[in-house]
């Protein structure tokens, strides 16, 4: 296992993500800020925790569950009502992008509403795509083999990313 971000290096992608979507969306009065269950939240989290301390820009932030393994086999949930979304400026968070098959099926679920925009967020971009997903902003992009796999823990103040 190799370290690939260290703790102070990922605090600093985290300030840095959340000032790149401040920048690309100062004229919107309101955000949704949806994390993926697991480590998508918490980093959804530390981010809105950025964008609050740095703008008036209001956050509405939620979490979306969705089976990694096989999101079609069963109903992807939000934790805030879907109506809310519509016309909403929408912000998907994740730790890792791999195949991008987690956030291409997350995406679909917010295609379900008429939404002004869906921007997607990774902390670690692998870029070996199965699914046409495309990462707005990301931490890190790492070029791979596809037997690697990046594997981040988000535990209190000892974060990490490692190639595995």
């Amino acid at each position: 296992m190799q370290v690939i971000l260290n703790h102070q290096q990922i605090e600093q992608k985290i300030t840095r993500l959340g000032h790149q979507i401040l920048e690309n969306s100062f004229e919107e009065k309101t955000l949704f800020i949806g994390g993926i269950i697991g480590n998508g939240s918490i980093l959804a989290k530390k981010i809105v925790e950025v964008i609050i301390a740095n703008s008036t820009i209001k956050i509405v932030y939620f979490e979306v569950s969705i089976n990694k393994e096989e999101p079609w086999s069963e109903k992807i949930r939000l934790s805030i009502d879907e109506k809310l979304l519509k016309k909403g400026y929408i912000i998907l968070v994740d730790d890792v992008i791999n195949s991008g098959k987690t956030m291409q099926y997350a995406v679909m679920k917010f295609l379900e509403q008429a939404t002004k925009a869906i921007k997607t967020v990774a902390l670690v971009d692998r870029a070996h795509r199965r699914y046409p997903i495309k990462t707005d902003f990301i931490g890190l992009g790492l070029s791979t083999t596809l037997k690697d796999r990046v594997e981040v823990e988000l535990i209190d103040n000892n974060f990490k990313a490692y190639l595995v």
